[in-house]
């Protein structure tokens, strides 16, 4: 197989497909029981059809547990599936019809609209990759992830994983892609792109922060990049940036210390709140408020983000996802679909090669 770059194959969707996101019913920790349920949720509060991918009977015993009178849900049987432990280019090989590959050749195929799975994010990646192929002029699809920031905003951070060994060029193609992201999934009309520094000044950072701070700095005007220069940790939830732009080692440290850090925060909060006699009719009282806040922090309310740079749609999302995130994530799927994110990318990337060729 091969993971080279081509042009979006222009595959027509099937009459029946065009509501439809191949769903990989076996990704994550939770499956399929949750995964089912938040299949049975999309279809039901956001009118998507939905085709599940896995071991038959399995799938069939979760769906039973509801009532899907009416709702459009589709399954496609395999036996194969890829593990959260497995080497994920060396398992979609080994496993040519698991079920991760499979709802990236529905994509293809135009059979769907768009894939979602919460399983081996290393094997998403290398199954979109060998199946959707890189969009022409990426170097390296990146995973982006969405944090809650200040003013009910919403950041987007990439890459968290994907590159951990970057070029300062990548660094601005991430720059472009993670911007159309937040034109299309939350409608930013010129999103303030940042580069994850360890101060402001255009000197801080190490040789590929300083070398990738150049090189956006001179291409952005020509590109329509609304870059604002370096960004520290602390600015991330500030509000202020709506791109932070990094390599996947960084990235995936702030995601994760993030994740810790809120579900901490939540934990003492209601910790404290019901201390006490007192404390827990306060809590009585702040309960809708602490609730917003809760679901301003949740991963799952976001559900999952698109794989930036690949000729087609696909979703991954946290390992533990539950049935919300499940059902967020099918969302986010039809917003790239529907928005045209894949082209959008394609677009800004080959722009982006053309300055580069005149100049």
């Amino acid at each position: 197989m091969e993971t080279g770059e081509s042009t979006p194959a222009g595959q027509a969707l099937d009459s029946d497909a065009a509501n439809r996101v191949a769903l990989d019913a076996m990704g994550g920790d939770h499956a399929p029981a949750e995964i089912v349920k938040g299949a049975v949720q999309a279809a039901g509060e956001l009118n998507t059809g939905v085709i599940l991918v896995g071991p038959e009977p399995l799938i069939k015993t979760e769906l039973a547990r509801y009532d899907i009178t009416g709702l459009d849900l589709t399954t496609v049987h395999t036996d194969e599936v890829i593990s959260m432990e497995e080497h994920p280019a060396e398992a979609v090989r080994a496993k040519r019809r698991n079920s991760i590959t499979i709802c990236q050749e529905l994509v293809r195929d135009g059979k769907a609209i768009g894939a979602v799975s919460a399983g081996n994010s290393g094997a998403v990646m290398a199954a979109a990759m060998f199946t959707l192929r890189r969009a022409k002029g990426v170097d390296r699809p990146a995973f982006g992830a969405v944090l809650p920031a200040a003013g009910g905003r919403q950041v987007m951070v990439l890459d968290v994983g994907a590159n951990t060994d970057c070029k300062p060029q990548w660094l601005l193609q991430f720059a472009l892609m993670g911007a159309a992201h937040q034109t299309a999934i939350f409608g930013i009309p010129s999103p303030r792109v940042g580069l994850l520094a360890n101060g402001e000044e255009e000197t801080k950072g190490d040789q590929l922060t300083q070398e990738a701070h150049k090189l956006i700095r001179a291409a952005a005007p020509a590109l329509g990049l609304n870059f604002i220069g370096n960004v520290e940790g602390r600015d991330i939830v500030a509000g202020e940036v709506d791109v932070v732009v990094c390599d996947g080692f960084v990235g995936n440290v702030a995601l994760k210390f993030a994740e810790g850090l809120s579900k901490m925060l939540l934990q003492t909060i209601r910790k404290e709140l019901t201390a006490g006699a007192l404390t827990s009719v306060g809590a009585l009282l702040a309960k809708p408020a602490f609730d917003r806040v809760r679901r301003q922090l949740d991963y799952e309310e976001y559900g999952g983000v698109p794989i930036l740079g690949v000729n087609g749609v696909s979703v991954i999302c946290h390992g533990s996802s539950h049935a919300k995130a499940i059902k967020n994530a099918i969302r986010v799927a039809r917003q790239a679909y529907q928005s045209n994110l894949p082209a959008t990318i394609a677009i800004n990337i080959q722009k982006m090669s053309a300055e580069a060729t005149a100049n």
